[in-house]
């Protein structure tokens, strides 16, 4: 598959995210860790139907426990931190240092063989992150003391995310189809936590279990899939720049939707988001690229 191809198909995750707002508020007013527990349990299904089309079992099997561990901890790791800390922190501040993590997988892809960091994606990253916190504030942000549990763990969560991200590309022989195993895994933590910390209460009526449907099918099911193509083999700068378009589009959706109401803000964030986007476009257009490096799993 050619890096263009890779990285197009890393986007297709982008755009599912965009969804995940929407989907959520349909799905409402089920808890989040049972919400995952339903949304993981789907999307690992998806994976395993794909590897009895495939016939491709016996590469599930070849591959290490420690891939396995490292995914679950990843996909299980960000969204239980992120949950967590929306709830120790306002969620606007909270959100904002949780979206970190496209710049963060930015500069720690300086660090992978066969990389190189350029100024056009840095800058990028930045600008993006600046159109992120219009959406995610709205103007106006006010970190307070008492809160900082609650930042410290939004900020373990764009850790975990970029991490994983970034991780993934040294395990590019591990198949896309293990994420189907890292879905099950972290379906099973959630539904454990659920029964611990939260109140039972199911999708109500057609749009609460269709809502629910989607985001397993979509943003928190095929998402997961089409981004371990991405990270792997496709531009992962140029993938985590254009990941703050996520948030624009989430809110451009629920504007659509008479969910939200269009601002000055959502205009700026559009600039700014698309001008990241574009500078590190550039930047992966002029770079002389060397191919991924994938090490074999022993």
């Amino acid at each position: 598959m050619s890096r263009t191809r890779a990285t197009a198909i890393g986007f297709v995750a982008v755009l599912l995210w965009a969804l995940l707002a929407l989907l959520t508020v349909g799905s409402s007013p089920t808890p989040p860790l049972l919400l995952n527990t339903i949304c993981f349990t789907i999307g690992g299904i998806i994976g395993l139907i794909w590897v009895q089309v495939t016939g491709s079992w016996a590469q599930l099997r070849r591959v290490p426990l420690r891939v396995y561990a490292f995914g679950s901890i990843g996909v299980f790791g960000y969204h239980a931190l992120y949950f967590s800390a929306l709830r120790a922190a306002p969620a606007a501040e909270a959100g904002l240092i949780a979206y970190l993590w496209p710049l963060l997988i930015v500069l720690f892809s300086g660090l992978l063989p066969g990389e190189r960091l350029r100024l056009g994606h840095s800058v990028g990253a930045l600008l993006g992150f600046a159109g992120a916190a219009c959406i995610i504030t709205g103007g106006g942000v006010g970190f307070q003391a008492q809160h900082l549990p609650g930042y410290g763990l939004a900020l373990l969560c764009a850790v975990f995310w970029s991490s994983y991200s970034v991780g993934s590309r040294l395990l590019g022989s591990a198949p896309t189809a293990s994420v189907a195993v890292f879905c099950l895994l972290s379906a099973v933590a959630s539904g454990l936590l659920h029964l611990l910390l939260e109140d039972t209460v199911w999708p109500i009526g057609a749009l609460g279990w269709t809502s629910a449907l989607l985001l397993g099918l979509g943003p928190v099911g095929l998402a997961f899939y089409v981004w371990d193509i991405g990270v792997k083999q496709g531009d992962i700068q140029m993938l985590g720049t254009n990941s703050y378009a996520a948030p624009l589009l989430s809110t451009l959706i629920l504007v659509a939707a008479g969910i939200a109401a269009p601002s000055w803000g959502l205009a700026l964030a559009t600039a700014l988001i698309t001008g990241g986007a574009l500078l590190a476009a550039r930047a992966s257009g002029t770079a002389r690229v060397k191919p991924p490096i994938n090490r074999t799993l022993r």
